[in-house]
């Protein structure tokens, strides 16, 4: 296996020093070949049942010194990294020409071919450093979309799929020497977030973090991504994961580009990647594309010019004379310093940013009543499975004013797991529901879980505590984590919930040392509910509660810096059970 801790600190090297430079599009240099399905079927799969022109990735296998030439074309143009020929190699994509059986062979060849171009490549040109990014495509199927418009709820692939197929492809392109993770021409954060769960998995497999790159596209001139997300929101979804670089590629020129990268690069703080496609499709043109290496790398050194590139390239339509010519466009400009976050804050998303920041904090708002503890109605609907009635609900809070909606099925005679995946996968076609970020809560975790695999967003686990242990506490907060939540931390522990200020301070010191210096859990995920309990009941030993929670407020904000605070304000409402008017 690679050193790649020795890989990473090279990388931090080279982009703390210069622009790097990432190849342009395979697919166009494929295409200008003008192979054949006898060339893409090779001798191994003459006899297959379907055909296999198109399936490029294949000729990795079929025709490796092909795409070796390609890749060494982009490294005599100036690229430092090149991409292997695995855009499409997963199960899922290789289901189209029935290869799914294949992947780990293409996968294994393709980042053999990269890797000897690489070494090559080095051989001639002795002190110069190139590396070989695994390309990891986005599959040809949405985990935040229906197919079908008449089944909303519906979902071609699962997140558990993706995590499967994912690791895969990674483990073999690990293998087999690449020096980079790429997943990239991202249109849905769900299933990038599923590949970050898997690359998470592998790390933890590995005892080493790979480098890691990611590229989102922002499909149209609405700045959104496929899946609705703005650029604010995708990154904030996927902050988690810590890249060594973040950045967006195809879909659009680098004109069109340019606003999503400026918002991009405001908010990601570390570096930044631009690979655009040479303009809008023209199936008229050779190359299907407009604009010329002239064009394009103009466009790309104004980007410079800007302070907005740490690493720039090329997407569809582009080719090693684009590659050549942005390098010498913008060889002699500074890279883009990091944006360094000056304060630590509370960052949430649903389609659209939620950022709440430490200092002037808003009040922010959890609308409570898509839950079937807390509404009475929510509840009948549920109960009658009058899904699309209940999202009336949501929606009203929304309209309301409520920055975030919690979302609760833990009742006994519904299936709460079910619920919570169909309600939740009905929100996100919603974008007047779907554009705040999602309270997931249960006091089941398998209920969740089950939640954080249908939210693109990041959202907030409500909640988990330390009522069964440690152990517990901290095997939750680390998969919180890997899904990209922040977490309620209930006043709980071993011996019950804390009623007086005292122990609700002890107990979430306690909770907060043991995120903050056991796991590494950002503190600014770290929300503190230190239980609103009973109000106004007229029984004497209540009579402390409401003060007791605000007094333990005050203290533990300055006892878990960073750490945001909650309180339930509708369990005031039991005090007046029977009363429905009130």
């Amino acid at each position: 296996m690679r050193d790649y801790k020795q890989i990473t600190k090279d990388l931090e090297d080279i982009f703390s020093r210069r622009i790097v430079y990432y190849d342009g599009a395979m697919g166009t240099m494929i295409q200008q070949l003008k192979l054949s399905e006898k060339d893409f079927r090779g001798s191994l799969y003459k006899g297959h049942p379907c055909d296999l022109l198109g399936n490029n990735d294949l000729l990795s296998v079929t025709t490796p010194e092909k795409i070796k030439q390609i890749h060494l074309q982009y490294l005599e143009a100036g690229a430092d990294i090149i991409g292997t020929n695995t855009f499409n190699s997963t199960t899922i994509a290789q289901l189209d020409y029935q290869m799914e059986g294949q992947v780990d062979l293409i996968n294994a060849e393709s980042a053999r071919i990269a890797v000897e171009a690489v070494e090559e490549f080095q051989l001639k040109h002795p002190g110069k450093k190139c590396f070989v990014a695994g390309s990891i495509g986005p599959t040809n199927k949405t985990a935040s979309m229906s197919p079908d418009v008449n089944r909303p709820g519906y979902r071609a692939v699962s997140f558990d799929e993706l995590v499967t197929t994912y690791f895969k492809q990674m483990e073999v392109l690990v293998q087999s020497g690449v020096h980079i993770l790429l997943p990239e021409t991202v249109f849905d954060t769900l299933n990038l977030k599923a590949c970050l769960f898997a690359y998470e998995n592998l790390n933890e497999k590995m005892r080493v973090k790979i480098p890691l790159i990611i590229s989102i596209t922002i499909t149209d001139k609405s700045g959104r991504t496929l899946s609705g997300q703005t650029t604010e929101a995708c990154w904030y979804s996927i902050r988690h994961s810590n890249p060594l670089c973040i950045g967006i590629n195809c879909a659009l020129g680098a004109e069109d580009m340019r606003p999503y990268l400026e918002e991009l690069s405001k908010v990601a703080d570390c570096y930044i990647s631009c690979y655009p496609n040479a303009g809008l499709p023209n199936p008229l043109s050779e190359s299907g594309y407009d604009e010329t290496p002239e064009y394009t790398s103009e466009c790309l050194k104004s980007f410079a010019e800007a302070g907005l590139l740490n690493l720039v390239g090329g997407c569809c339509g582009t080719t090693p004379d684009h590659i050549k010519a942005i390098v010498e466009k913008t060889k002699s400009m500074p890279p883009r310093k990091k944006t360094v976050l000056t304060e630590r804050c509370l960052q949430l998303s649903g389609l659209e940013p939620l950022k709440i920041e430490e200092k002037n904090a808003p009040f922010v708002m959890v609308g409570e009543r898509t839950n079937v503890t807390g509404s009475p109605k929510f509840k009948k609907l549920i109960k009658e499975d009058k899904f699309e009635d209940a999202l009336e609900v949501a929606r009203q809070q929304v309209q309301n004013g409520a920055n975030i909606i919690d979302v609760n099925f833990d009742e006994g005679l519904i299936d709460s797991e079910a619920c919570m995946d169909l309600f939740l996968k009905l929100i996100a076609p919603e974008p007047d529901i779907a554009k705040v970020p999602i309270m997931i809560d249960s006091s089941k975790w398998s209920v969740i879980e089950t939640g954080l695999k249908c939210v693109q967003g990041k959202p907030i686990v409500n909640s988990i505590s330390l009522k069964e242990g440690e152990e517990a506490f901290l095997k939750n907060a680390r998969l919180a984590r890997k899904y990209g939540a922040a977490i309620i931390v209930m006043a709980f522990d071993e011996a019950g919930q804390a009623a007086s200020k005292e122990d609700k301070v002890r107990i979430c010191k306690r909770a907060y040392d043991l995120l903050t210096k056991k796991i590494n859990f950002p503190p600014e995920d770290i929300i503190f509910d230190p239980n609103v309990l009973t109000v106004g009941t007229g029984i004497e030993e209540h009579s402390q509660y409401a003060v007791d929670f605000i007094e333990a407020i005050r203290e533990i904000k300055q006892e878990c810096p960073f750490a945001k605070t909650s309180g339930g304000i509708s369990n005031i409402s039991f005090s007046f059970r029977g009363q429905n008017t009130v």
